[in-house]
């Protein structure tokens, strides 16, 4: 395994028992707001901080930009951490939530972990390598088009600013797929996609926290991610859509009618 690789998950698993430690006592948790339908709890900020000294232990010159703490200066490697992703599922007690780390190096992703502490299982990748499920390599779907597939999406919830494009997107995309899932964590989305299990993903409004580590996982699996207008500013815009290249070719017909400029932009 690559030792980059190594490193993050030993972090993600760091995380990972605090955030499973912390689901036995949601009552006793100190939860503030960020912002409108945006919270963080002491769980957030402490696997975070069990994140970062792992890996200042190993790289103390790297670059760091995490979720909770914001940039760290550094060199041309920078994490990019969340470490919770899927916050409301967890203060509400819903086991599915995940630790994602990812690496890149002069901006491009080089590293990408996903982890999922309830029911242990560690998505990983690595550029030009492919991507695992604990020992088990990962392939996307095959599936060849939209009618039987099975997406994953992310519901507007803080800004508002598109919910009418995003209805026209989920209103196309639904009437010949079986099932849109909406589960609250776009890294597991991202890394469902990479195991097969979802065919394809999409969600406005992301940061890029949300998005690295599992983006890495889709491409090394030998699918495609690419901004909401089939570009590569994804981790600029916030707009994603991920799939195997034919489901994701397929979504991106039936999302770009709904595009405006302030989407791509």
């Amino acid at each position: 395994m690559n030792p980059m690789v190594t490193i993050a998950v030993r972090a993600a698993r760091e995380a990972g028992r605090l955030l499973t430690r912390s689901l036995n006592h949601l009552d006793t948790l100190t939860v503030t707001d960020k912002g409108k339908h945006d919270y963080v709890s002491e769980a957030d900020r402490q696997a975070e901080q069990a994140i970062v000294a792992v890996l200042r232990d190993k790289y103390p010159d790297h670059a760091i930009l995490a979720e909770e703490s914001g940039a760290h200066a550094g060199n041309d490697y920078q994490w990019v951490i969340d470490p919770l992703d899927g916050t409301t599922n967890f203060l509400h007690g819903f086991p599915h939530f995940a630790v994602s780390i990812a690496l890149r190096v002069k901006g491009r992703l080089q590293v990408g972990v996903v982890y999922d502490p309830v029911k242990e299982e560690m998505f990983t990748a690595s550029r030009g390598e492919g991507a695992l499920l604990n020992d088990h390599k990962l392939r996307v779907s095959k599936r060849k088009g939209l009618a039987g597939a099975l997406l994953g999406t992310g519901i507007p919830y803080r800004d508002f600013r598109f919910t009418r494009h995003y209805m026209g997107m989920l209103q196309e995309l639904i009437k010949d797929t079986s099932g849109i899932r909406r589960p609250g964590s776009a890294a597991l989305d991202f890394a469902y996609v990479a195991a097969g299990r979802l065919d394809g993903f999409w969600e406005l409004g992301l940061a890029p926290w949300d998005m690295a580590a599992g983006a890495l996982l889709v491409r090394e699996a030998g699918g495609l991610v690419t901004d909401i207008g089939g570009g590569e500013r994804f981790l600029d815009t916030g707009n994603v859509i991920a799939g195997n290249i034919k489901i994701h070719h397929a979504m991106l017909r039936c999302i770009l009618p709904h595009l405006d400029a302030d989407l791509t932009a």
